[in-house]
């Protein structure tokens, strides 16, 4: 792409979510940093099935040349579609209504992509900082153990001793250094959460669902025992 030029693409959800792999979060922090991602629209299940393709899929638009600071998205997940209810243009209605602004709307909502960044930066510093301690105290100690070794002024124990002080500084910073690129990786997790979708919630209390799993235990019995009826009238 040349700089200021614009793509849209149609990517599957899981290139957007995942970040367990290096490959997904190098990706995605390559195109973040290289480009400014300014719009993803997520799209229903199954939009691509007659063409093949089962996975959830969404929009994503960019352009070549600035790093992403914002990310506006709209939900269109909740469509449902099917052969007699088709997707079309029609449920992009609102979305072209409101593309001009970026406005927010129960459908779409706008993401500090770079505000968020300096957090995930932000909590992931003091696991680094510790890491780089720690790394700092190995090599001191793997110095130590040489020139211990060298001199053969030690016994074994005490040189098992050191190498598991050794192992365990080791495996602290190790641990220490994956917290903190778990935290900074996080942020590239780009799937649409629309945050201004009403939850269902169930108010009902301890004692009201119990007494629904009661009412739901005596139509099934009742139910078993007209089967059972059933059964013996035609034996």
């Amino acid at each position: 792409m040349k700089t200021d030029s614009k793509c849209g693409i149609v990517l599957d959800e899981g290139v957007l979510f995942r970040t367990n792999e290096t490959a997904f979060v190098q990706t995605k922090r390559k195109l973040l940093e290289e480009c400014s991602v300014d719009c993803i629209v997520s799209l229903p299940g199954g939009v691509f099935t007659a063409a093949g393709a089962g996975v959830k899929t969404n929009l994503v638009f960019f352009t070549k040349g600035e790093q992403t600071e914002k990310i506006w998205y709209f939900d269109l997940s909740d469509v449902k579609t099917g052969k007699k209810t088709p997707f079309t243009k029609d449920h992009f209605e609102d979305f072209f209504k409101l593309l001009p602004t970026r406005g927010d709307s129960r459908r779409s909502w706008t993401l500090d992509f770079a505000a968020r960044l300096q957090v995930s930066l932000e909590q992931a510093a003091p696991y680094k900082h510790k890491a780089a301690e720690l790394d700092a105290q190995a090599k001191e100690l793997d110095d130590a153990l040489r020139e211990k070794r060298k001199a053969k002024t030690v016994s074994t124990a005490e040189l098992a001793a050191l190498e598991e002080e050794l192992r365990a500084v080791e495996r602290a910073a190790r641990e220490s250094r994956a917290k903190a690129e778990a935290i900074e990786d996080a942020v590239y997790d780009l799937k649409a959460l629309n945050p201004n979708r009403a939850s269902e919630v169930d108010l009902r209390t301890p004692a009201q669902l119990l007494d629904f799993i009661t009412e739901k235990g005596r139509e099934a019995d009742a139910s078993v025992q007209r089967l059972r009826a059933l059964i013996h009238q035609h034996s």
